[in-house]
């Protein structure tokens, strides 16, 4: 039988989100839309007094978070709409309102940074000793550290009102990517068809049957092949975007303007990649390992994600998703897990793929209202780590906006990855306590081994792309797709070792990852399992005050402070070597129950 790809209207109600919590109908969301004007002439009656007193200033920013509060709330409608159907084009226009609308509030209100910069410093050191700002001084703290990336107001006007026209690429990725990319149907080894699609294809990669797999990787990459002189335009534009910020800001360099959003020292970027070549060893050995089970030399690129195991995959269908899912987070206590269950309840995660949905997955919301999930779920194992995964996010977000003030409840970037891989991580030891026999708890290490993989060695391995791409950029070096693709071509066999077969096609995978889009965001993913396995170690054995401390800190102080704070530093190579090391174990592990060793 041909499948195909449900359109929206088609899907059972019970596993689309509920929005309502943010707006009842697009009526309320248009009364919302209209205030922002009223809220943005009020904060602008601030301009021009902000050295009048502290008093004075501490209203501006009260004025400041009130625009911000309902400005995101808007916006978190409009995209949520958006990405349940990119190519309905009444969700489209709404996004497309809000960006212009936001692109005109960051316009209008640039002028306050220059300004505050512009107060004598004696006067500003005054104010951030003064009881009035006592709330604020954390963030008039940042503001002395940033004085010297921030332009004159009128400079600062024009980047904020070009701030949509310069996230043109993303846009345009955005579109190309999720509403018109379109690959040919294959064989689905049961005698039918099906569609890859970008929301499916991992899905194919771990399939048993070689033939399923390869037929998927090259649809996938043919198709990509097919417009990569437009995706290295796109991708360009996006790191040129990067560089030319960073040079106007007066930063070194796009990554070092990306780390200082959220205070990250350069040296724990390169750590990352350093420590991490230190172990490919470990990672040249997994991948013999796999070689040498499916009784091969060498394996192909289509071969690093099937089931070592195939006997012990599994069909787990949403409701078992979701009861083991609830278990493992157990250990994190009573109240965690009733605030869980509202998730399910409540109707916060939008579950299945259809046509025209963002791709992927995520967890995103706004301050007080619930934290949505959008999901591309599939009946399978990896979907309920996802399903775990983008809890975390979502748990993260709640208890920092409800342990925060709203001018403090969003946590930095750089955390934002380890809430979601601690429950992953729970999620793994509590499968791996319940499990029966040994091709189950060897399907689970192979998990394991693909988690750290995929979340380690491959977003480092992305991170390192990135910063060389950016650096070429910034030295005059054109981006070309043979450019591109060569590098990451060199990238993919330095990383996969001799075990895997160097593959042509590969060149063309950078093409498919939006993270690149995202400036230098993918280093963090590698960062935040590292500080998960020692968090979820520490919660295992009935430590979760720590823990618990972190969900709500918020942006309360530095994010390398708060993780110190849990029992983390990344100040020192120490968490990621000893998460490759955790990799190196495991994949000893399995060689001892797959290979028979002793």
């Amino acid at each position: 039988m041909e499948m195909t790809i449900k359109n929206r209207s088609e899907l059972n109600e019970k596993d689309c989100w509920d929005l309502t919590a943010l707006y009842a109908s697009a009526e309320d969301w248009e009364k919302d839309f209209a205030k922002l004007d009223d809220l943005l002439g009020a904060f602008l009656a601030f301009k021009g007094r902000l050295a009048e007193s502290p008093a004075v200033l501490r209203d501006a920013f009260r004025a400041s978070d009130e625009l911000g509060l309902l400005s995101e709330k808007v916006r978190v409608y409009a995209c949520l709409k958006r990405d349940e159907d990119t190519a309905d084009p009444v969700n489209s226009a709404r996004r497309d309102r809000i960006n212009a609308e936001g692109a005109e509030i960051a316009g209008e209100t640039a002028w306050f940074d220059p300004e505050l910069m512009a107060i004598p410093r004696e006067t500003f050191e005054s104010f951030r000793s003064a009881p009035e700002l006592a709330f604020y001084k954390r963030t008039l703290d940042e503001t002395e550290r940033q004085r010297k990336h921030t332009l004159s107001a009128p400079e600062e006007r024009i980047l904020g009102m070009a701030e949509d026209a310069l996230a043109s690429s993303y846009h345009i990725f955005g579109a190309l990517h999720d509403a018109d990319m379109r690959f040919p149907k294959i064989p689905d080894g049961k005698g039918g068809e099906i569609e890859i699609t970008n929301g499916n294809y991992a899905h194919f990669l771990e399939n048993p049957d070689r033939a399923v797999r390869k037929a998927a990787y090259d649809s996938c990459y043919d198709t990509y092949k097919s417009l990569i002189n437009t995706y290295a335009s796109i991708l360009d534009g996006t790191v040129k975007t990067g560089v030319l910020e960073a040079k106007l800001r007066n930063h070194p360099s796009a990554r070092e303007m990306a780390l200082s959003g959220d205070n990250i020292p350069v040296a724990v970027y390169d750590n990352l990649v350093d420590t991490v070549h230190q172990y490919l060893p470990s990672l040249h050995r997994y991948f013999k390992l796999r070689a040498d089970v499916m009784g091969m030399e060498k394996i192909a690129m289509y071969d690093i994600m099937n089931p070592l195991v195939p006997e012990s995959v599994q069909v787990i269908p949403w409701e078992e998703a979701e009861r083991l899912v609830k278990r493992a987070l157990q250990p994190l206590g009573e109240t965690y897990c009733d605030i869980l269950g509202h998730a399910f309840t409540d109707r916060w995660i939008d579950i299945r793929e259809c046509r025209g949905k963002r791709s992927g997955a995520y967890s995103w919301g706004c301050y007080r209202t619930p934290p949505y999930l959008l999901l591309n779920h599939s009946d399978d194992l990896e979907s309920v780590f996802t399903l775990a995964h983008e809890l975390g996010h979502s748990m993260h977000s709640y208890f920092s906006d409800r342990a925060q003030d709203y001018h403090y409840a969003g946590y930095r970037i750089f955390a934002a990855e380890v809430a979601s891989t601690t429950n992953e991580l729970l999620l793994y030891h509590d499968l791996m306590a319940h499990a029966t026999d040994d091709a189950e708890r060897a399907s689970l290490l192979t998990y394991l081994l693909g988690m750290i993989r995929g979340t380690a060695f491959r977003q480092t391995m992305f991170a390192e792309f990135e910063r060389d791409i950016y650096a070429w950029s910034e030295n005059g070096d054109p981006l070309t797709a043979e450019a591109l693709c060569d590098h990451y071509f060199e990238l993919n066999k330095l990383y996969h070792g001799p075990a895997v077969e160097p593959d042509e096609k590969i060149r063309y995978e950078w093409a498919r990852i939006p993270h690149f889009h995202y400036g230098f965001y993918v280093y963090k993913y590698a960062t935040g399992i590292s500080a998960a396995a020692a968090l979820a170690k520490d919660i295992l054995s009935g430590k979760t005050d720590r823990y618990m401390g972190f969900l709500k800190s918020g942006d309360s102080k530095d994010v390398i402070d708060i993780l110190k704070d849990a029992g983390v530093d990344f100040t020192s190579p120490a968490p990621v070597a000893a998460c490759m090391q955790l990799f190196d174990e495991t994949v000893t592990g399995l060689e001892k129950l797959l290979l028979k060793k002793n």
